[in-house]
């Protein structure tokens, strides 16, 4: 079945950084080979910027996300903000805050009804936001509270090496800690297992679930987490019919050898899934918040306010975060996307 959809939503993230690089390098090197997208943005920003990058490219200015799609193979669509954007690359400007959080707002408002696809979200920088008042630890977390969800939507990285899922999210490792709970592993591995079964056609994933001590503390030797929390979380999943095992020493979880055994691992912190993530292979991995009503992906680094403007930024994860949107709309409809 073949069927006529949405574009694709992407914020602007931090107008400071290589989003608006990156955005124009997927769009100019592989626009062939994506689903239409719009960036939401300020269009004369874009201009400028290709220039400055010295990219030959054509922005257009649009008004509502259906424009996208007969325009996109010629055209780089970008839907204005209202607020207005005075960066300068590399330089993070606190009065740059209302836009950054707009595009997210609204890209989430056309998810939300439906108007587009999905949402890809470029990087935003986090020290400035919270200096404007922003109140989330980051993008998943805003995206539950505009969303509405019951319970807070969670980090799934994918690569076409590894997946993992986070228990806790950003925050410090001593938080981490007091959060990792009986609930929310169950949780988190539920989240995790629905989102495989929906978007990705695995019909019972093989879940492994990772210890928190050294050696997954050795028989309570370094640290007593894994048998009066982990293992507990574990034999309620299995007895609820999940395909889990656990939980491993982390430190061995993540071989290649290891990873034949498994369709994901559930991390109980953040560095414990991103870091090897990130090693074995960083260009392709995609962050996907899970536990949303819609889909939404992102690139797996940051703003790069080090290197904005030097040419230096790749696009290959935004690249790669924007198919897995389609990738994961067709896996929940089952249905062909084509361009009529």
């Amino acid at each position: 079945m073949s069927h006529t959809v949405a574009p694709i939503a992407l914020t602007m993230g931090e107008p400071s950084g290589i989003g608006g690089e990156i955005t124009i390098k997927a769009w100019k090197n592989y626009k062939s080979e994506l689903w239409p997208f719009f960036l939401i943005d300020d269009p004369e920003r874009i201009r400028k910027l290709a220039q400055t990058m010295a990219f030959e490219i054509k922005v257009k200015e649009i008004s509502n996300p259906s424009e996208t799609i007969n325009c996109f193979d010629k055209f780089l669509p970008v839907l204005p903000l209202k607020n207005s954007v005075t960066s300068k690359l590399g330089s993070p400007e606190l009065k740059n805050s209302k836009a950054v959080i707009e595009s997210i707002k609204t890209a989430s408002k056309y998810a939300m009804s439906e108007q587009v696809l999905g949402v890809v979200t470029n990087p935003i920088q986090k020290s400035v936001l919270y200096e404007s008042g922003f109140d989330f630890p980051g993008h998943t977390e805003f995206f539950g509270h505009l969303a509405g969800t019951d319970l807070p939507p969670l980090m799934m990285f994918i690569s076409p090496q590894l997946r993992v899922a986070c228990v806790t999210g950003h925050k410090s490792l001593s938080e981490s800690i007091k959060e990792i709970s009986l609930e929310n592993i169950i949780n988190c591995t539920f989240l995790a297992e629905t989102s495989l079964k929906k978007y990705f056609n695995l019909k019972k994933p093989r879940i492994a679930i990772a210890g928190i001590n050294p050696h997954a503390g050795e028989d309570g030797s370094m640290g007593n987490e894994e048998r009066s929390i982990i293992a507990p979380a574990v034999d309620h999943l299995i007895e609820k019919g999940v395909n889990v095992k656990g939980p491993f020493a982390p430190d061995s979880l993540f071989s290649e050898k290891a990873r034949k055994n498994y369709d994901i691992v559930i991390c109980m912190y953040h560095d414990q899934g991103l870091i090897p993530i990130k090693a074995i292979d960083f260009e392709e991995t995609v962050n996907v918040s899970i536990g949303l009503p819609f889909i939404r992906t992102s690139p797996d680094h940051g703003t790069g306010i080090d290197i904005a403007g030097t040419g230096e930024a790749s696009e290959k994860s935004l690249v790669e975060a924007i198919k897995t949107v389609k990738t994961m709309h067709i896996g929940s409809k089952r249905e062909l996307l084509t361009v009529n």
